[in-house]
């Protein structure tokens, strides 16, 4: 899924974006990295059977991302 693909069928609320912005910046994490936490998060609300990605579902994404830095570190 491109960066077209990523915002027409992982769009946020403003308030699952403002969530989402206090660990993108204190975990320094980048662009690429922000396209795969929404594609998790995406896949996330997809097996839950949601048709939004909720904050619930985003915060699994980046805690999963938080467990992949601390492995590979």
């Amino acid at each position: 899924m491109g960066s077209r693909e990523l915002k027409a069928h992982c769009a946020l609320t403003s308030d699952t974006m403002d969530m989402l912005k206090a660990p993108m910046s204190d975990m320094r994490l980048s662009a690429r990295a922000y396209d795969r936490v929404l594609k998790v998060a995406h896949t996330i609300a997809d097996l839950a059977g949601s048709e939004r990605i909720l904050t619930d579902h985003v915060m699994q994404a980046v805690q999963f991302r938080s467990l992949d830095r601390q492995l590979w570190v």
